[in-house]
């Protein structure tokens, strides 16, 4: 037998079930990307990097942070970063997942509770299988099932801490979290709140500072700002109390045992800030493309959502991706979601509107919708 047949088995299992990845070339009007301003291609941030190397900054940060990686754009980013959202602290992670595992794996300690959204994404999973504290999750969106775990918790004979772990925004339902009641109860139950804001920062919020702006400056709150979807860079920002930043660098392997991000990076991450702030109009046109595009593609059976991601549910993973397929091979970068991704049953296609698409491209992909469907 190969040495590599139980390997081959798994990929041919995922592909009889419909489920095997493949990667492929950007191709097509973009309604599948995160880059939801069209900051990935803005001039004035490759401009900023053009200006951060002729002033001497490295393209490789040479070693972690706690070695002699930690160049001064990181700093000056944190700084500018923990200002911006509104944070006592920041600590800049080299993507989003990498800054999830790390927070729920170095924040909520043995005898402590995490009580979890159903939905939240795959890297919170595997940062609490890395940690030491029980958790729960509960049903989508239901304040009142983060409150009885809590409540039951503790009934039970819990006597650490409780923390609340949710997205601002999910990714492939496009719908938002019950900030205000959540922070209410993390008030009641002395609890802390992890709150990812991946697709809300830049899009949401003052200036784009995400949902949870109305909560900034709390003690008992700490939000991951991703760097890679609006900002149109890469890397992630983890904003919290300065106590756990400190806690974060002494405790969080991901962080301790990883060469820092680039330092190139994290001047390309302060000019998307900057753009943040001088460039509302940005913000703007991605509203009103996408009321355009709720109205549009409401007889495709598209749901609105009121942000910028739109699931077309179709149910199973087969028609899911041959609609897919039908759609890319008529010029438009749709890409299909499977199970485990999203929930059994919940195949979708993921319609992501970002300013790389005009309100002309959303009429088109109504029109191409209603003729493959």
């Amino acid at each position: 037998m190969s040495r590599l047949a139980q390997h081959l088995e798994d990929l041919q299992r995922l592909e009889a079930l419909g489920r095997l990845r493949t990667l492929r070339p950007r191709l097509g009007t973009d309604f599948a990307s995160n880059d939801y301003l069209a900051l990935g291609t803005a001039s004035r941030i490759g401009e900023a990097v053009q200006a951060a190397i002729a002033r001497g900054v490295p393209v490789g940060s040479g070693g972690s942070r706690l070695l002699r990686g930690n160049d001064s754009e990181h700093m000056l980013l944190e700084a500018e970063a923990a200002a911006f959202f509104g944070a006592e602290a920041a600590l800049f992670f080299s993507s989003g997942y990498a800054a999830n595992v790390a927070a729920f794996a170095a924040l909520p300690q043995r005898g402590d509770l995490v009580v979890y959204d159903a939905l939240i994404h795959a890297s919170a999973h595997d940062g609490m299988r890395l940690g030491r504290a029980e958790t729960i999750g509960v049903a989508h969106n239901n304040a009142g099932a983060f409150e009885d775990a809590v409540t039951d918790w503790r009934r039970r004979g819990g006597t650490g801490r409780a923390w609340i772990a949710v997205e601002s925004l999910y990714s492939m339902d496009g719908d938002r979290a019950p900030l205000a009641d959540l922070v209410g109860i993390a008030g009641r139950h002395d609890a802390l709140l992890l709150i990812d804001e991946a697709h809300a920062t830049g899009v949401f919020g003052k200036d784009g500072s995400g949902l949870a702006g109305d909560f900034h400056n709390a003690d008992n709150i700490v939000t991951l700002h991703t760097c890679g979807k609006a900002l149109g860079c890469e890397g992630a920002l983890l904003c919290l109390p300065a106590t756990l930043r400190d806690f974060m660098v002494n405790r969080a392997r991901p962080f301790i045992f990883s060469t820092a991000p680039s330092p190139l990076m994290a001047a390309a991450v302060r000019e998307a800030l900057r753009c943040l702030v001088d460039e509302p109009g940005r913000r703007a046109a991605l509203r009103a493309l996408v009321a355009h595009a709720e109205g549009a593609l409401a007889g495709c059976g598209v749901r609105p959502t009121g942000s910028q991601i739109l699931p077309l549910i179709v149910g199973d993973d087969v028609p899911a991706m041959a609609l897919a397929a039908a759609l890319q091979a008529r010029g438009f970068d749709v890409r299909g979601i499977r199970p485990p991704t999203v929930p059994a049953g919940t195949a979708r296609l993921r319609i992501s509107l970002t300013l790389n698409a005009s309100h002309a491209d959303v009429d088109a992909l109504a029109a191409a919708i209603e003729a493959v469907q």
